[in-house]
């Protein structure tokens, strides 16, 4: 083999980062070492592998052909040295999940994980879908889990399970004591809502696609947290999903509104690269995902405790 798994390393941080010094502290190296080992890697095959853009690098059509090859091969010699180690090839995960179900199923699902797996490694980063999807598609992350719709065409989308939004109001508002709300009466209310980007604000969009224009939409917020406080305070109402306002409906601080005339229906999906190798460890998260629904059809119906 002229090149080495180290080269191969450095070139997938340097393509990942856009930056051979944020490759270098990903990996430990000094810069010089980084650079020194990607220099070598194009000039034993006299391939460029990078276009140089100021102080950016960006793959070429080459390196871009590489790069799915090299995530690949790493990842599979992660897994013999894990396997060689005694660890069983679980191996460590880059986990990404949209904000709802970060916020409220994705960590409690990788506290288990690692529970069962305790020389496992995993990162869990919640970002917005749109981040997700980009993430997923760099191969900056192994396996996403998102709210809605998918139409990166370099990634593969599998239905994990369904969600539902709900629109919801304080409990002194002229709406909780009805329980419902028309469309008409909607479009009239100030709106807190979270941001663009985001496959929450994609539901409500589609569901008021006709109406959008004449909405008043007093704030915009990235967390789901800040929504329901700036509700609970009388701002206005919102729109989130019925799993993350299930504790406080319970509670009484809030109130879901019926609002039989807009669909807010939507699907949980799982997200990973079509070229990207599915680890043992990968394998054992999806079905761990799957186990923790169990036989739950909405994400409303899932029995978890630290939300009861």
């Amino acid at each position: 083999m002229r090149y080495t798994l180290r080269q191969l390393e450095v070139f997938a941080a340097v393509a990942r980062s856009g930056s051979v010094s944020r490759a270098a502290e990903t990996l430990s190296l000094s810069q010089s070492a980084a650079s020194t080992s990607l220099s070598e890697l194009e000039r034993q095959f006299d391939t460029p592998l990078f276009d140089r853009v100021g102080k950016s690098l960006r793959l070429n059509e080459t390196g871009s052909q590489l790069l799915p090859r090299a995530v690949e091969l790493l990842d599979r010699a992660g897994e013999i040295e894990d396997l060689l180690q005694g660890h069983a090839g679980v191996g460590h995960l880059r986990i990404g999940a949209t904000m709802t179900i970060g916020n409220y199923l994705a960590t409690l699902i990788v506290a288990n994980f690692l529970q069962r797996q305790p020389e496992s490694r995993v990162e869990l980063e919640v970002r917005n879908t749109a981040t997700i999807i980009q993430h997923v598609a760099h191969f900056e992350l192994d396996l996403g889990l998102i709210e809605g719709n998918c139409r990166h065409p370099d990634l593969e989308v599998r239905p994990w399970i369904a969600d539902e939004l709900v629109v919801f109001c304080a409990p002194e508002h002229r709406f909780a004591k009805r329980g419902r709300a028309s469309l008409k009466e909607l479009v009239r209310e100030p709106w807190i809502l979270r941001e663009m980007g985001s496959a929450t604000r994609e539901t409500f969009d589609q569901a008021l696609r006709h109406h959008a224009g004449h909405l008043n939409i007093r704030l915009e917020l990235e967390h789901t947290e800040a929504i329901k406080r700036a509700v609970e305070s009388g701002l206005g109402i919102g729109c989130i999903s019925r799993l993350a306002l299930r504790e406080a409906t319970r509670r009484g601080s809030l109130v879901a509104i019926a609002t039989p005339e807009l669909d807010l229906h939507r699907q949980f999906n799982f997200v990973w690269h079509r070229q990207k190798f599915q680890t043992a460890g990968i394998r054992a998260f999806l079905a761990l995902c799957h186990e923790m629904t169990g036989a739950a059809l909405n994400s409303a119906d899932i029995e978890l405790p630290y939300i009861r």
